[in-house]
């Protein structure tokens, strides 16, 4: 990651924290043919190795063969964007710019035996089910057969991290109008990304019935 300005560079431990919180990325590397990427849900945790971030595949996805133990990954994940229109800005002649957060995870990438896939099936839900105001659902309340078929078509892949990038560009270089200014403007957008994907999954089935 191309760190644009120092004061943009997230610290490695808050870093951490942000990937943890968000627990989906786009997982990267690259082979003979060129890069190739998925998009997963992980969970990190921290071993006698250091830092690993443990993801799950298709026992087919083309990554499970490049996670050879030699081969390095890269997982990305973001947070929330948003678009800075030049007229935002209190002083003149600023450039329209985006605003985001993001950190870069990279290590080497190592393939898990079968008989990990439950463990990993576990914690992965816990932690996802943990973010849900609801009684936590887990693998022990699925049909047994229809569990196991499912836990053997999936592949681990545990990424040892070497490398923690983090960037959180929100402005910090520019003059406290010119901030308030953008902040203030951020403040009135009424749409979030949660409601942004909603209304287009409304869109796909608009014959269905939803609540108001």
């Amino acid at each position: 990651m191309h760190v644009l300005r120092p004061q943009f560079r997230i610290e490695e431990s808050r870093a951490l924290a942000f990937a943890a919180e968000r627990g989906f990325g786009v997982i990267v590397a690259a082979d003979e043919c060129g890069p190739r990427g998925s998009h997963v849900p992980f969970v990190i945790a921290r071993r006698e190795t250091g830092v690993i971030v443990q993801i799950h595949l298709t026992a087919r996805n083309p990554l499970v063969e490049l996670a050879d133990g030699v081969r390095r990954f890269l997982l990305i994940v973001s947070g929330d964007d948003a678009y800075v229109s030049n007229d935002w800005y209190a002083s003149r002649d600023n450039v329209s710019t985006w605003l985001y957060e993001a950190v870069h995870l990279s290590g080497v990438a190592h393939l898990r035996e079968h008989d990990e896939n439950r463990s990993h099936g576990d914690a992965l839900l816990a932690v996802s089910e943990a973010r849900l105001p609801k009684q936590p659902w887990d693998l022990a309340q699925m049909e047994p057969t229809k569990r196991e078929t499912m836990l053997a078509s999936i592949r681990i892949i545990d990424l040892v991290v070497d490398q923690i990038e983090g960037q959180s560009k929100l402005n910090q270089h520019k003059r406290d109008e010119d901030h308030v200014a953008v902040a203030e403007q951020l403040a009135r957008a009424e749409k979030t990304g949660s409601r942004r994907l909603a209304e287009k999954m409304r869109a796909l089935r608009p014959q269905l019935r939803y609540e108001p």
